[in-house]
This record gives C-alpha cells, structure tokens and sequence, in this order.
C-alpha cells in the first residue's frame, strides 16, 4: 500500500470496536446521537471493479471481498465507506453486518448508470424514481447507512448547470418518500468544485425549506497534489472559506491526486486538524483499490480474499 505513516496516524484514531451509533445533523455538524461528541467522516471510496463479471458491480454483496477490507479498514482508523453502485436485487447482510461491527458507516449513491439524471437532457421521472426507492427499501434496515448522495456531479459546467434543478427535485421526493417510511437519512450532494459555477451550486441546493434542500453538501476535489502543496496553495483554503457559515453540514465526497507518487496524503493533516474541522465533516479519500485509473491503495479483486 502507498500509505505513509504519518498518514494513517492522522487519519487514524483507533477503528472502532463496536457497532455503530446513529448520527444525527445538528446545524452544519453531524453528532453522534448517543455520545452528543461532533462526528468527522474518516473514509475512503470504495468501488472494487477489478475481477467483476456482474453487468451490476455491487461490491456489497462480496462477502468474501468486504471481510478482506474491513481489516485494512481497521487498521487505517476508518469509519466510513462510500458505495457508487450496488444491485439492490442481491443480499448485502453479510457485508453490512461486518462493517457495523467494525465501525464502519456507508453512505451510498442513489443513482445507477442507467437511472440517473442525464445532464445533457436532464429529467427526473417515475421509472427512476421507482429504481431510488428499491434501493432506499432495500438498505434502509441496516444502522450503519449513514447517508445517500442523489447526484455526483450532475451540473459540472456552465452550460449544463440546468441540470441542478432536477437532481434537487430528485432530493425533494426521495427525502418525502424516506419521511413516508419513518426514516431520517438525510440526502445529499456530491459536486465537482468548478470554480466557475460552485458559488451557485452550494447557494442553490442550500436554498428553500427543509423539505427541498439537500442535507449535506458534498465537494469532490484534487487540488492537493503531493507534499510540496499546502492548505492555501491547494486552494483548500478557499475551498474551506466558501463554506464557512454554510448552514448544512459540507464534507469532501471525494478527495485526492495521484499526480505524485507515491501518494503522501499531506490534506490529511489539515482536513482533521484546525484549518478545516470548523467547518468540514471530513471526508472520504478517493479511492481504496487500484483500478485503471491508478487512485487506489490497494490492489484487490472480487471474490478473492488475498
């Protein structure tokens, strides 16, 4: 693993030995419900493809996979996982199940590649909406779903900035239909620090009432590149200075950059320390396997325990 030291220190505090405790959003926080102390996601992406044959990846109902990486979880002080695709037609107990006990939260994508909202011609419709909610019933009985992320990056320019308003109509009925169930996970967004339309962006899915407006917001970034960036010359800084007075809960959906190798994870240290903790909710580092694109940690494939 290309994982310093220093790195998994900061990261680290011990994993947790216990299943999990609710969380709950108080103002822009998120808090543990039984201990009332603030909560920071510590996590990773974590998507396993290499090794898939499944038309549906879905690297929660890999029991032999998750079993594997729960105890690298735990020695890294994680406590979060963040899933983009899952087949809600398939058992996930087993891998749940292991992640609670180890103190790990999911928060899942509600989208699939073919259910979700399109943004060259966005629309939200009754087809898709019936695909969220399959997959809203079949996690919602596990404790250790933390929160869904109806879009990641819908709106990643100007022009397809109309896009928005569709992924928040998409977060008003879900967040209903979860009401109509008596659940309380809260829904979010996940977008991809443009500088050109983000001030618009983060204003917009924070605007309305309760039962219109996202959440959290989440931000996917790669501006820290390697040990010779730093908190202002990242741009963190700037990225840290939008939010501050934000009145739900911000935390970094993705983060990273593999542009220097081997990666040294130098954010860590002002992501979980005083430069960001008073505004963030941590984060979730992009990504735990190394796949193509040559992000992750990692190097596993599905089904095998090694």
């Amino acid at each position: 693993m290309h994982v310093s030291v220093a790195s998994v220190a900061v990261l680290g505090l011990a994993a947790q030995a216990l299943a999990v405790d609710p969380l709950v959003i108080k103002g822009s926080k998120f808090f543990n419900q039984k201990t009332g102390d603030q909560f920071f996601f510590k996590g990773v992406a974590y998507q396993p493809r290499t090794g898939v044959t499944d038309k549906n990846p879905d690297p929660l109902a890999d029991p032999v996979g998750c079993k594997r990486d729960v105890a690298v979880f735990k020695d890294l002080g994680l406590n979060a996982v963040r899933v983009y695709e899952v087949d809600y037609t398939k058992s996930h107990d087993e891998c749940m199940k292991a992640f609670d006990s180890a103190g790990i939260y999911v928060i899942l994508d509600m989208p699939s590649p073919h259910y979700s909202i399109n943004r060259a011609e966005p629309h939200w419709d009754v087809g898709t909406m019936h695909e969220w909610r399959a997959k809203v019933d079949a996690f919602s009985g596990y404790p250790n779903l933390a929160a869904w992320i109806a879009g990641n990056e819908v709106a990643n320019n100007v022009e397809t900035t109309g896009a928005a308003a569709f992924v928040k109509a998409a977060i008003r009925d879900m967040k209903a239909y979860l009401r109509s169930k008596g659940r309380k996970t809260p829904v979010g967004y996940a977008d991809n620090d443009d500088p050109a339309i983000r001030m618009n962006l983060i204003n917009f899915f924070n605007c309305g009432d309760e039962s219109t407006r996202a959440d959290f917001y989440g931000i996917n970034t790669y501006r820290w590149c390697g040990s010779e960036t730093d908190f202002k010359t990242s741009g963190y800084e700037d990225i840290t200075k939008n939010m501050t007075d934000y009145t739900i809960p911000s935390l970094l959906t993705e983060y990273g950059c593999n542009k220097v190798r081997p990666r040294t994870f130098t954010e860590i240290g002002s992501l979980y320390g005083s430069d960001m903790t008073g505004v963030f909710s941590g984060g979730l580092m992009y990504e735990y396997s190394e796949e193509d694109n040559d992000y992750g940690i990692v190097k596993v494939s599905h089904g095998d325990s090694s």
